[in-house]
């Protein structure tokens, strides 16, 4: 799409000023100069100069974060490869496949000189989003080419994992090849209809007995196909005039051909054949829900780009009867005021109770009645204008009588999903309802807990904040006066060894910051010192060690904190004179402290 196309051009333009010596973000700065000079050709530059800043420079940071990590990849990729070739050519393959295998991730096994690994060109595009034509230009300077048939290996190995998670059902691939079948589900929930075709696995079949699961086919039907968005409908099939011979549960429903629908699920009882005169029976409940939202989706849209501006436009959807998930295009997080006006304005729509209107025309006369169009979907001469409040689009789904059957409209969650895409979830109808009693009973706990009026909550909540800070002040100033207890007690315990004071013991109950308090007084009243001070928090143990000034030039603080740390299975390290670790292994901690003293009298 063009939004990936402009990255490219900005990351390969970024990457050029990096070589210039430019290591933070420049190029969103060149707007004002753009519009001065293109401004009265393009008036849209000047209008959204502003925006087109903000987005540009949105962008730079998002790159300049993984900029200088994939280039130092891309280089160390070059050089190993480099360093490889010349092994080659002087000492023969032997040392040369030492590299190879060393670096397998970026050694591809038919290594050729002056050829990146596709797959290494491929971690940088997955994972720092570097393009393959900017990872070319790079290696281009350097002499190199790029293994563009192991990158679009990886890429397609990617793809099929995908594809693998994602579960897709294969409809497309079902061999129909009888008529199309007309869709009644914009006025119709019931419908008499007949089986046509039926699959099991993929496989026609004549008959799918009790149990089995698979595809039916049907001359038409009311079920509403997968599309737009809108998940396909649920229902029963039931085939039997007088007596119900057979019923297929109907799970989902999905496209097999533009005018051929799939009913996918399974046979409850009986045996269903091709040729059965059957009863289609739409889930009445879970379309009405789904029509809501749908319904619902169009309104947000429009109040998205009147609250956020016009440059909102739809990026992907997904409808279904619990929730409308929504992502568009925006280069910031929607604020919660920006939240609160859009859900007004929906309920607004939804108060005035408008009907709807969905008018089947050609597509030029759709554009001129101002229907909106999303930019890169393909539309065939025929369109569905759907009128629902102020909102006009082209759209297939199913939708509500009146503006006011979706009853409540809420935005439930905002989130980024992708570099200038954010996603909206909202619920309508009774889903509205449920959520808004679910946090009302929330909110009655807490208050109840808290001792409080739900109106009252907020301030009793910043009154158990400010409590909880002075008692965090408490402690520390108690744990404060019990450092300088203890220290005057182990002092005492201090070791002479060859003229330096060493003291190795175990603070029960202390955490890091009392080790570190306790480890200064003692540091100032033993004068010339080695200390480790260490504590247990259940199976987990800290431990600080401190050397005065003037014997660092013997002991390092880092170097015996660690030595401490490996006998309690752990690590650490720090500065000469004052160092943290930690250990997961608390019954070693004891003979870990007596073997200080040993330690400090081999480094003296």
């Amino acid at each position: 799409g063009r939004g990936y196309v402009q990255r490219r051009i900005i990351r390969r333009a970024i990457r050029h000023g990096y070589q210039l010596g430019k290591k933070t973000p420049f190029f969103h700065k060149l707007v004002p100069d753009l519009v001065a000079v293109m401004g009265d050709a393009y008036p849209s530059l000047a209008s959204q100069a502003e925006r087109i800043t903000e987005v540009l420079r949105v962008e730079e940071e998002r790159f300049f974060e993984t900029l200088e990590i994939g280039m130092e990849m891309l280089e160390s990729g070059m050089q190993v490869l480099q360093t490889a070739i010349v092994d080659i050519n002087s000492e023969g393959a032997t040392r040369g496949g030492k590299y190879m295998r060393q670096h397998g991730d970026i050694a591809p096994s038919n290594l050729t000189p002056k050829v990146l690994s596709g797959d290494i060109a491929f971690k940088l595009h997955d994972t720092y989003g570097f393009p393959l034509d900017l990872t070319q230009d790079v290696c281009r300077e350097a002499g190199f080419e790029v293994d563009v048939v192991g990158f679009n290996a990886a890429m397609n190995k990617q793809k099929a994992q995908a594809r693998a998670a994602g579960k897709f059902k294969m409809d497309r691939a079902l061999d129909y090849t009888g008529e199309g079948h007309a869709f009644t589900g914009y006025e119709l929930l019931e419908e008499a209809a007949k089986v046509v075709a039926l699959y099991a696995d993929g496989v026609a079949v004549q008959a799918l007995k009790e149990g089995q699961s698979g595809v039916v086919v049907l001359n038409t039907t009311p079920f509403y196909a997968e599309s737009g968005g809108q998940i396909g409908d649920q229902g029963r099939i039931i085939a039997g005039e007088t007596t119900k011979d057979a019923q297929f549960e109907v799970q989902d429903t999905l496209k097999i051909k533009a005018d051929v629908f799939g009913h996918h699920g399974t046979v409850s009882y009986g045996t269903l054949k091709v040729g059965d005169g059957v009863t289609a029976q739409v889930n009445t409940a879970v379309r009405a829900a789904t029509v809501r939202n749908h319904s619902a989706t169009h309104l947000m849209h429009k109040a998205l780009r009147e609250v956020l501006g016009t440059h909102v436009q739809q990026k992907g959807s997904l409808v279904n009867a619990e929730r409308t998930r929504f992502d568009f295009a925006h280069n910031a997080p929607v604020t919660d005021a920006q939240i609160r006006d859009i859900e007004a304005r929906v309920n607004v729509e939804i108060l005035a109770n408008v009907a709807t209107d969905a008018t089947e025309m050609d597509i030029e006369a759709a554009q001129k009645s101002g229907a909106m169009m999303l930019f890169g979907e393909k539309y065939g001469d025929k369109v569905r204008v759907l009128s629902i409040g102020s909102s006009k689009e082209l759209c297939g789904g199913t939708h509500v009588g009146r503006t006011g059957d979706i009853g409540l409209f809420k935005i439930v969650a905002e989130s980024g999903v992708a570099a200038g895409v954010r996603r909206v979830e909202a619920v309508t109808g009774e889903n509205a309802l449920a959520y808004l009693q679910s946090l009302e009973s929330t909110v009655q706990s807490a208050a109840g807990t808290l001792k409080a009026s739900p109106a009252e909550l907020q301030n009793r909540i910043g009154q158990v904040l400010d409590q909880v800070k002075a008692l965090e002040k408490e402690i520390a100033a108690l744990k404060g006066k019990l450092a300088s207890s203890q220290g005057d007690e182990l002092m005492l315990q201090a070791v002479d060894v060859k003229g330096l004071k060493v003291l190795a013991a175990l603070l029960p109950g202390a955490d890091a910051k009392t080790l570190r308090d306790t480890m200064d007084k003692l540091k100032d009243k033993l004068k010339t010192a080695v200390i480790v001070l260490a504590a247990v928090d259940g199976d987990k143990v800290q431990i600080a060690a401190g050397v005065t000034s003037d014997a660092t030039s013997k002991v390092k603080a880092g170097e015996l904190v660690n030595f401490v740390a490996q006998q309690v299975g752990g690590k650490g390290g720090g500065k000469a004179d004052m160092a943290m670790a930690g250990g997961t292994d608390p019954s070693r901690l004891a003979d870990a402290l007596k073997s200080v003293h040993g330690w400090v009298a081999e480094r003296t």
